[in-house]
């Protein structure tokens, strides 16, 4: 009998270094539980860690993928919350999803809403829950503030429009096509421009009924971060997330004085490690959310397993519109 597939490869490369190989997935040990994965997220961070360029390096033999969802099918001992025949989505830093079976911790499997199908519950944790610590524990969001979503497209800029909908907001998405400005539209955004404008601040400016803004988030850097901060308003915050557009910005902290404005950090995962039970309620609202109907992630784009390469060039080049995920084989 054949083993699961897998993406798989002896060293760090591009996509179309990996192959797909029979693996056999192993037993679960103690605190441990084996998945029949069912999607798995394919997001950009994957493509770093399986070229080797992410600060994090997987152990070789090489199984990227951080994100997916499937059931349980197997259990090791001292594992009291799951049963076999669950339905989890799965995030765990030590890749193995892109494969049919993985083995995974049992503190980092989630029970899923009955109704949520198995692709969204593979890209939802990391975007949502980043979200979540963003506009509430950190940006401590409030019903009638405005809003700007820089990256308004990307997992995180999609989930913060949502969320910051549900939490009252005006949200002003900020994205740099128009299937992207169109999707930002679809995530709820009252406003959306277009941030290759020659003129940014005064579309913001116009798109927030000539008002400064409360609340960026940030999820780009680069030249964006200053051009962003200086549109923030007396006592406003700035939600530095990440830097997808690869430079770090050295904004002039003057301008932090002069705004009475806050530059604010955000790094879900040492939040979750240092304030796990925070965390894990997080996670309980947001499938509250979801089964409100206040949350659904976009799937943009799926693949067989088969074409994992294709997927993850997708991704790596920057033109994917919605999430990106890889369908496994029922056999």
């Amino acid at each position: 009998m054949a083993y699961p597939l897998a993406v798989i490869s002896e060293r760090f490369g591009p996509p179309d270094s990996y192959e797909l190989r029979n693996l056999q997935p192993g037993i679960p040990g103690p605190g441990e539980v084996r998945i029949r994965v069912k999607s798995a997220c394919v997001n950009f961070v994957d493509v770093l860690m399986a070229t080797g360029k992410y600060q994090v390096k997987l152990p070789l033999p090489c199984v990227p993928g951080i994100e997916c969802a499937g059931i349980v099918d197997a259990i090791g001992e001292d594992v009291s919350t799951l049963t076999i025949g669950d339905r989890v989505l799965v995030s765990q830093g030590n890749g193995q999803a892109f494969a049919q079976s993985r083995i995974a911790l049992a503190e980092k499997a989630f029970r899923i809403p009955d109704a949520m199908p198995f692709d969204e519950a593979a890209v939802f944790k990391m975007n949502y829950t980043t979200a979540y610590h963003a506009l509430v524990q950190r940006g401590q969001v409030k019903p009638g503030e405005s809003l700007l979503v820089l990256g308004a497209s990307g997992g995180v800029g999609y989930a913060c429009i949502e969320l910051g909908k549900a939490l009252g907001a005006f949200v002003i998405a900020s994205a740099s096509s128009p299937a992207k400005r169109t999707l930002a539209k679809q995530a709820g955004a009252d406003m959306v421009i277009d941030s290759q404008s020659e003129d940014w601040r005064g579309d913001l400016k116009a798109a927030n009924q000539g008002r400064p803004v409360d609340v960026i988030v940030d999820p780009v850097g680069g030249q964006m971060s200053e051009t962003a901060f200086r549109s923030l308003a007396w006592n406003g915050r700035h939600l530095m997330i990440g830097f997808a557009a690869g430079d770090i910005p050295r904004l002039p902290t003057n301008l932090a004085i002069l705004k009475g404005a806050a530059l604010i950090g955000v790094d879900v995962h040492q939040f979750t490690v240092r304030e796990k039970q925070l965390g894990l309620e997080n996670l309980a609202n947001l499938f509250a959310l979801y089964e409100a109907g206040k949350l659904r992630p976009p799937i943009g784009h799926r693949f067989p397993l088969a074409e994992f390469a294709e997927a993850m060039s997708l991704v790596a080049s920057g033109g994917s519109v919605g999430r990106v995920v890889l369908d496994m084989p029922d056999d």
